[in-house]
């Protein structure tokens, strides 16, 4: 079986890549070790639909639970040296705790995205839908 959930934080804004089939975005979560100060730092990509979603409404620092399963790219370099690299391949991302949204100064009218809410939940996970 190959299944895992995290709970963790962002440690910066997620990066969208547009491929010829495929719209992905990637970022990373510091998830926190049980009983101590320290955090694992684990890569999550996700595509489409989702992808779209977290890349429109998620930030540094911004709570996620994500949903997926592990996989392993391998390649190697110009160097001919091998190098290997596991993520997690997001199937649901869950949005936790208050968006991190900019306010706008006061001299400064307010933006499209400062008076617009992100939804709780992004799309992917069978059985739950958006809200």
């Amino acid at each position: 079986m190959n299944s895992v959930a995290l709970i963790g934080r962002l440690t910066a804004d997620p990066t969208s890549h547009a491929g010829e089939k495929s719209e992905s975005a990637t970022f990373r979560l510091a998830v926190p070790r049980t009983g101590s100060d320290s955090a694992d730092f684990v890569d999550v990509v996700t595509f489409d639909k989702l992808a779209a979603t977290c890349a429109t409404w998620l930030t540094k620092g911004r709570e996620v639970c994500v949903v997926g399963r592990l996989r392993q790219s391998t390649w190697t370099t110009p160097d001919g040296e091998r190098r290997s690299r596991i993520q997690v391949v997001a199937d649901a991302v869950d949005f936790l705790g208050a968006p991190t949204v900019k306010a706008p100064a006061a001299d400064e009218p307010p933006t499209e995205e400062s008076q617009s809410r992100p939804p709780r939940r992004s799309a992917g996970y069978p059985g739950r839908k958006a809200s």
